[in-house]
């Protein structure tokens, strides 16, 4: 039995994680990462480091952040507790599909994740109040190679669901791509 179903996305890549959850009526169980279904679909994201979040308002947006090469970083997300509308945006020099967005609604009740390859930046919307997420990176944190997109960035257009109520200083801070953005 897998526990893990991988699913495409328009934009290569960038997969959407079912978990098989076990139920019963003591509660619920699910595997959130598995080396060995993964690889069984030809993922191979060795854990470098795991992160966690709490945003604590509905309509919060944090990102849309990424690392550049050489300390670029595959990610899993996965919504804990409440429910976020997560972003990923292809950065990738070169690839078809540049600039364009994809966006998943995660939460604890769906027992999806997402899985975000190098190359894109991620970010998310809290969709209800006291959201938790856990974050599984390839690579710890380089803040030299850290870098961002600005949300309301027009040049990618994200149909964010909520109006925002936070952003953090530094996210809108963030300067707009420039014209003819080569990708990273």
């Amino acid at each position: 039995m897998t526990h893990l179903r991988f699913i495409a996305t328009p934009l290569e890549g960038l997969r959407l994680i079912e978990r098989h959850v076990f139920s019963d009526h003591r509660g619920r169980f699910a595997r959130l990462y598995c080396a060995e279904e993964l690889k069984a679909a030809g993922i191979t994201l060795p854990v470098a480091q795991i992160n966690h979040s709490y945003t604590a308002h509905r309509g919060a947006v944090r990102g849309l952040h990424f690392q550049h090469p050489p300390h670029g970083e595959d990610k899993i997300i996965t919504c804990l507790r409440g429910e976020v509308f997560d972003v990923a945006i292809d950065l990738r020099r070169g690839s078809p599909t540049l600039l364009r967005w994809h966006g998943e609604l995660l939460s604890a009740a769906n027992a999806r994740s997402l899985l975000v390859p190098q190359g894109f930046a991620h970010g998310f919307q809290a969709l209800s109040d006291d959201c938790e997420l856990l974050y599984l990176h390839t690579r710890a944190y380089a803040p030299e190679a850290e870098d961002g997109v600005n949300a309301r960035d027009p040049a990618v257009a994200i149909a964010w669901p909520l109006p925002f109520s936070d952003v953090s200083e530094r996210d809108a801070a963030r300067a707009l791509l420039p014209p003819g953005f080569p990708g990273i």
